[in-house]
């Protein structure tokens, strides 16, 4: 019955907003920017700010309404820049202050906004705060960060993410004490505990806003608040860490804080990455009242792909009930890929040449025609594939390395390791942007680094730029009929047939106006029934140039996707 109500309905929410009142970033298409691996304009082999200025043209092209960009602080690149030795410097291999400067003007002359990386759960080992922090216990640095003096003990067992072996306690024979490290031993967290620590943060936060960047996406920040009494965890709570690492504590008032001193004076957007452990969690992070982030950005829906598959239905739960629970109030995120998980053409659909760019248009049409703010990745705009490295040399990454040792060294299915990384690396969503057929793809005139898929040859800008049915030329259509209607920002949202085992479908009701959204996750023919008929006529986007389905019983080609105005 769903099928049919969901069809024959078109009474409007009571509580329809009305997008003329609404922030822009409500209305926006986000585009992620990985800067290491789009655009190297010196032939170092390494991304940076004038390889970005060279390709605006490029990116207002795709109709996307701001850039996020991940981490161009000064560092020592233990993690790709997440470890910030100086946050109101560029990283040298990056370029200059001044080139900043002019990529973020040309950036606002065509209408992009810039949102910046905010990593400040830790810096690096190597910043001047915990430089002096080591120096002494005595020091006024000190208490920047978490230590626990040897004298007591053994610091309590905390659970790393990157370390190999899995320890996020760090001893320092320099004041015979341990630092804490949630991630990798070179990111030392900072103690939000301190005051001093949080006008630090909110200082560099106003400094980047003088500039006049538009947002900050603020990295692992759910962890940020501790108890630093620093308790004993049940055993095996690893497994489970997230319920004793994320929101814990004073994080609420820690981001009224920062609203207070720095979002609310600059109206900037802001999110955090994670949403917490449940759905309070996530409104209260975001709810208009409580005064603290703009949108909420959780992981559920990507930690559903694995190597062995996933199931849809589950899927088409994850994401209808964060829907269902931001029906009326609060704001999400809607993403398939970010710079932290591999390609998503290869996690959630195929890059079997057959398929590829069919199931890689199909996912665009997904991520853009939910309600929420999408983030579109760097390259899943042309159905970039993952590079499938086999050995462990090939990776960049210090979570696969890191990984790979803790998993050596305790004995472990090294082969499931290794497969299990071919599918899920990071390092598969880094590789370097496809721009033409030249060599190294156009991303540089030297040694890229990290190795370009070799499939570049066929998957590249200059390519389909000229093809109107290519996938690139399919997601700026996609992004333009969501900007042309507000339904698709805005509209109600209604999953149909939620039992189909291959079609993900449903309705965006806004207005008065209905829009039917049927995507088939499979690589087989897919039959679905309506109650009504759909004529070609209404037909609003379609990822097959030379098949329309319609009447009442559709059959939809393999990763098939089509919208239709009822």
């Amino acid at each position: 019955m769903l099928g049919v109500l969901g069809l024959i309905s078109c009474s409007p929410s009571k509580k329809e907003p009305t997008e003329q009142k609404q922030p822009w970033w409500k209305q926006a298409v986000i585009y992620q920017i990985y800067p290491r691996s789009f655009k190297d304009s010196d032939g170092d082999g390494i991304g940076d700010l004038k390889g970005i200025i060279s390709e605006l043209d490029y990116i207002k092209s795709l109709g996307v309404d701001a850039v996020w960009l991940n981490p161009i602080y000064t560092s020592p690149n233990a993690d790709n820049g997440y470890d910030v030795s100086n946050y109101r410097d560029i990283q040298p291999e990056f370029g200059t202050m001044a080139d900043f400067d002019l990529m973020l003007s040309e950036m606002h002359k065509r209408g992009i906004r810039l949102i910046m990386d905010m990593v400040v759960n830790h810096s690096s080992d190597e910043h001047e705060w915990f430089k002096q922090s080591r120096s002494s216990r005595n020091n006024p640095y000190r208490n920047y960060y978490h230590w626990w003096n040897a004298e007591k003990g053994a610091p309590p067992y905390r659970y790393s993410l990157f370390d190999e072996k899995g320890d996020a306690w760090q001893y320092d024979s320099l004041t015979n004490a341990y630092y804490l490290h949630y991630f990798a031993d070179k990111q030392p967290d900072l103690n939000w505990e301190n005051p001093k620590v949080r006008q630090e943060v909110y200082d560099i936060m106003k400094f980047w806003a003088e500039k006049g960047v538009d947002g900050f996406r603020l990295d692992a920040f759910q962890f940020v608040a501790k108890d630093t009494t620093f308790p004993k965890f049940p055993d095996g709570f690893e497994k489970d860490f997230m319920k004793y690492y994320a929101m814990q504590g004073n994080l609420h008032e820690y981001l009224k804080e920062m609203n207070r001193e720095v979002l609310s004076k600059y109206n900037l957007m802001s999110v955090a990455e994670g949403a917490g452990n449940s759905f309070e969690d996530a409104h209260n992070l975001v709810d208009e009242d409580r005064q603290e982030l703009s949108m909420a950005y959780a992981f559920d829906g990507v930690d559903i792909p694995k190597r062995t598959g996933y199931n849809l239905l589950h899927f088409k739960d994850v994401f209808s009930r964060w829907d269902s629970a931001f029906a009326q109030k609060g704001w999400i995120s809607i993403f398939l890929a970010n710079h932290d998980q591999a390609r998503m053409v290869n996690r959630y659909a195929t890059d079997d040449p057959a398929f590829r760019e069919a199931a890689a248009k199909m996912l665009n049409t997904f991520i853009l025609s939910m309600r929420g703010t999408p983030y579109c990745y760097y390259g899943d705009e042309l159905g970039m594939t993952n590079i499938g490295f086999e050995k462990i040399e090939q990776y960049r990454d210090i979570a696969a390395i890191n990984g790979y040792k803790k998993v050596l060294n305790s004995g472990g299915d090294v082969a499931a390791y290794m497969a299990d990384l071919k599918f899920g690396s990071r390092d598969n969503g880094r590789t370097p942007m496809q721009w033409n057929s030249s060599p190294q793809a156009g991303f540089t005139t030297g040694t890229p680094w990290l190795p370009v898929n070799p499939n570049y040859v066929e998957i590249n800008v200059a390519k389909q730029d000229k093809d109107p049915h290519s996938v690139l030329n399919h997601f700026r259509h996609m992004v333009r009929l969501r900007k042309e209607n507000p339904v698709l920002i805005y509209g109600a949202y209604q999953l149909l047939q939620r039992e189909h085992p291959q079609v993900y479908a449903y309705t965006r009701t806004y207005q008065g106006e209905r829009f039917l959204v049927l995507h088939n996750f499979s690589n087989q023919q897919a039959q679905f029934e309506l109650p009504q008929p759909v004529a070609a006529q209404r037909l609003l986007i379609n990822n097959y140039a030379d098949y329309v389905p319609e009447g009442k019983t559709l059959l939809l080609k393999p990763y098939q996707s089509v919208i239709y105005r009822l």
